[in-house]
Formats: structure tokens, sequence, C-alpha cells
């Protein structure tokens, strides 16, 4: 007696996610405005200490971007992929909890995604800058501040909001996470530094051509791009032919 054909399931597909939602409140708004602004006007300020002596530059660069990116984090966005709470209907008393335990529940989360950052992204994206092309045998300094403000635009505000949840990082790395302004930061600030490349090989003798310049430019410039974009085109996801 011949058994029955087996059929096999199909292969569950990776549900999709969803765009992330900034927190509510004047000062998630206010700050989450004028957060692409202080990016921006950053490499204007030290552009020419930057030319001059890149190494310096990007280390005193270094805090004050961690700064600016912990204050959006911890005032614009829901930690571990939790969807901002609810507004309250009129005429029903909601519970607040206390503010101790609120600021710590959001610096715990804040403070491991800047753990994450420097242990796990910066050294990574340090090898991926180095498959890509960077300086060998020189300039490694360089390349390492250049991998740390890569890390710094692209990965805590993502461990922030989507912990390390391995099928939402799959959608991430696979481009098929939903666009909003916190992935469309990380993918701006990539392509910025990609293109930043472009003028380094030219034969202009320029200063500012000098290895990481260009790129540190376009990544911060990418990064605000990319963060203004994703915010306008929220929810959308792109179509991989």
């Amino acid at each position: 007696m011949s058994s029955p054909a087996v059929q096999a399931k199909p292969a569950e597909a990776v549900k999709p996610g969803k765009a992330v939602d900034l927190l509510p409140g004047q000062l998630s708004w206010l700050y989450a405005n004028l957060h692409p602004v202080l990016l921006l006007s950053l490499i204007p300020v030290t552009f020419t200490t930057l030319v001059r002596d890149p190494v310096s530059a990007l280390l005193g660069l270094a805090p004050t971007v961690a700064l600016v990116q912990a204050l959006y984090c911890v005032l614009c966005l829901p930690s571990s992929g939790q969807a901002p709470s609810p507004k309250s209907k009129p005429g029903l008393k909601t519970t607040t909890g206390k503010p101790a335990q609120d600021i710590w529940a959001k610096a715990v989360p804040a403070f491991l995604s800047f753990v994450l950052t420097f242990t796990l992204s910066a050294p990574l994206l340090y090898i991926i800058v180095i498959l890509f092309g960077a300086p060998l045998v020189s300039h490694h300094l360089h390349t390492l501040l250049l991998a740390i403000h890569l890390a710094l635009l692209t990965t805590p505000h993502l461990f922030y909001v989507h912990g390390l949840q391995v099928s939402t990082w799959t959608r991430l790395v696979s481009l098929q996470q939903p666009v909003d302004e916190v992935y469309g930061m990380a993918l701006g600030a990539c392509v910025g530094a990609w293109i930043g490349t472009i003028p380094i090989p030219l034969d202009w003798d320029r200063e500012w051509q000098k290895w990481p310049i260009t790129i540190i430019c376009g990544l911060y410039a990418g990064a605000v791009i990319g963060k203004v974009v994703g915010g306008l085109l929220k929810g959308s996801k792109m179509k991989m032919s």
C-alpha cells in the first residue's frame, strides 16, 4: 500500500516590517527637523581643519556627532522597534511613568546602541572600506576614523529602533525594509560615501582631494538627503528587479 505523497510546506516569507514613526510631541518634532541641519552644518564649520589635518578634525568631530545622534535617538525615536504610545482620547486619563524611569528606559537602549556601533559596526565597516579600495599600507588612522563616522551615521539609530532582531536586519541588508527617515539616513550615508570617492583619483591636485575628505563630505550630505527623502517616502519599499 503506497503512502500518500507528503506535500512540503512552502517556506514562510519574511514578514514585511513597518516604517518607523517618530515619537509624538513638540520636542520630538522640533529636534527631528533640527537634526539634519546640525549634521549638515558640521562639515562647513570644520572643513578648513579637515583639509589641513583630517585626523585631528575627525577625532574632534566624532564626540559631537555621537551626541547629535544620541539626542536624535532619545528624543525622537521609539526604542527596540516599539511603536509610539497612542495619543490619549479626550476625557480619558492617561497614566505616565515616573520621569526617572522614562529617562532610564531611553538611556539604556541608547547606550547599548552606541556600544554596538563602536564594537561591531565600526570594525566591520573598516574591513568593508578596505575591501572597497582604501589605502592598505598607509592612512590607517584616516580609514579607521572614516569607518567610525560612517558607523555613527548609519547604525546607532537602527540598533536603537530595531534592536538585534535577525529578521529585521535581514530586511535592512536586503533592502526589503520599508523606507523611513531612520533607514533612509543609513542608506543615504552609504550612497553619499560612495559618491564621495569620485573626486579622489581626478588629476586636479587639490588639497581637499586627500583621503578621506571627499568621502566624509559625501557621507554627511548623503545622510541628510537620505533622512529627508526617507521621511517624504515613508512606508514605500524599494523594488529589486
